[in-house]
Parts: C-alpha cells; sequence; structure tokens
C-alpha cells in the first residue's frame, strides 16, 4: 500500500517585490496510512504553509509531493480539485461551519459537494454525529453549539467522504483544557477504530508526544522528535 504522503526537499517561498521569503527550506516527510503524525514549531516557522501544500491549497516553490503514489506537480487544477474534495478532509481551529446550518446540515456539505442523494447524505451525517458523540444535537445551529461541540461536527464534516487523511490546524488550539483533551481523544478513537490518518499542527506538546510521528518546523526544515 502507497504512503499518504512522501515529501522530499520540499521547498516554499513567497515573492513581496524584489524580496524572497523563504518559509520551507528542506522539508522531508513519510505519512503513513493509519499514522497520525503532528507537526508544531514556533509562530512564523510554517506550519500552516505545510499544511497547505499538503492538502493541495497551494504548490511548493521546489522538491516532489507524492500523494497515494501520483506526483502531484503533475496533476492539473481539476485533478487537484478532486483529490482535495474526494480524499483529503480538513478541520480548522476556528470549526468554520456555517451558521446558518444545523450540525447535521454542516455535516452533509461534502456529499452535496459530490452529489450524492439526500436520503444517504442525511443517513451518514446522523452516523457520523453519533459517532463524535453528537446524537442529541443534530439540529441545533453553530451558536447553540459549544465550541467542543463546533469542533466535533467539524470534525464529522471531515470524515464524511471517508477520506485518506485528515488535515487539522490547531483542532484544540481555540478550547479550555477540559474540552481539548475531549477533542484529542476523540481524534485517538477514531484513528485506533475506524483506522483514519491524522497530520496535526499543534502547540500542544501533550498531543504531539501522543502521536505516532512528531516532526517539529524549524528554520525551514522539518525535524524529526525522538518519541
Amino acid at each position: 500500500m502507497d504512503d499518504i504522503y512522501v515529501c522530499e526537499n520540499v521547498k516554499k517561498e513567497y515573492r513581496t517585490g524584489p524580496h524572497v521569503v523563504e518559509v520551507l527550506r528542506d522539508v522531508n516527510m513519510t505519512v503513513e496510512p493509519g499514522e497520525i503524525t503532528a507537526v508544531s514549531g514556533v509562530s512564523g516557522a510554517g506550519k500552516t504553509t505545510l499544511l497547505n501544500l499538503l492538502g493541495t491549497l497551494d504548490r511548493p516553490t521546489g522538491g516532489s509531493m507524492r500523494f497515494r503514489g501520483r506526483d502531484m506537480s503533475r496533476l492539473g487544477a481539476r485533478e487537484l480539485n478532486q483529490l482535495r474534495n474526494a480524499e483529503i478532509g480538513f478541520v480548522f481551529q476556528f470549526y468554520y461551519l456555517v451558521p446558518e446550518l444545523s450540525a447535521i446540515e454542516n455535516v452533509m456539505l461534502p456529499g452535496l459537494v459530490r452529489g450524492i442523494s439526500g436520503r444517504t447524505l442525511r443517513k451518514r451525517a446522523k452516523e457520523l454525529l453519533q459517532q463524535v458523540g453528537l446524537a442529541h444535537r443534530l439540529h441545533h445551529r453553530s451558536a447553540e453549539l459549544s465550541g467542543g461541540e463546533q469542533q466535533r461536527v467539524a470534525i464529522a464534516r471531515a470524515l464524511f467522504n471517508e477520506p485518506q487523511v485528515v488535515l487539522a490546524d490547531e483542532p484544540t488550539g481555540n478550547l479550555d483544557e477540559r474540552t481539548s483533551e475531549g477533542i484529542q481523544q476523540l481524534i485517538w478513537d477514531l484513528n485506533r477504530v475506524r483506522g483514519t490518518t491524522f497530520v496535526i499542527v499543534t502547540h500542544e506538546e501533550g498531543l504531539a508526544q501522543q502521536a505516532h510521528k512528531w516532526l517539529t518546523l524549524v528554520d525551514g526544515i522539518a525535524e524529526e522528535m525522538i518519541q
């Protein structure tokens, strides 16, 4: 089975007029199916930039990135969109739920994009919300949910299309300690029971230490921490 990601000598630069800002200089990493990889580093180290590259939201300036054996640099815009929608799930620090929609409607959104029928949509969204412990909050809007509940909805939404990997950018960064621990436990449970692969950007050392693999970004280079 191909690795989810194989990144070799990945670089990312941004140009501002005559100036070049080198965010990632030489990143080498492999993400294997069924593992949790944590990425840490100080603010501005390039963690979110790396996650955007993995999620095909941006392209590297140099180096190579492969997704399940496919060279991502050879994929056109349509192929990248299809890969992103069907095979990659996203979880963000600030949830990004649609406030006018209920929890179950928010979870259904990725299926609507793919043209899945209404009855199948609702059934799958309900099952996922049950799995993340929100069977009693199906029809509540985001303003009626706590931060932890909103993040659980976001995780259920990320799982809707049964992605190969879920990319999570500070998924516990906006939560209190107790709620953060609950979200961390949910991630480990999903990994253990469903075999879901996660790449998690985090400032929380405790979360990173529990991951199967822990990378820290220093001066644009990914260094693997000894667990």
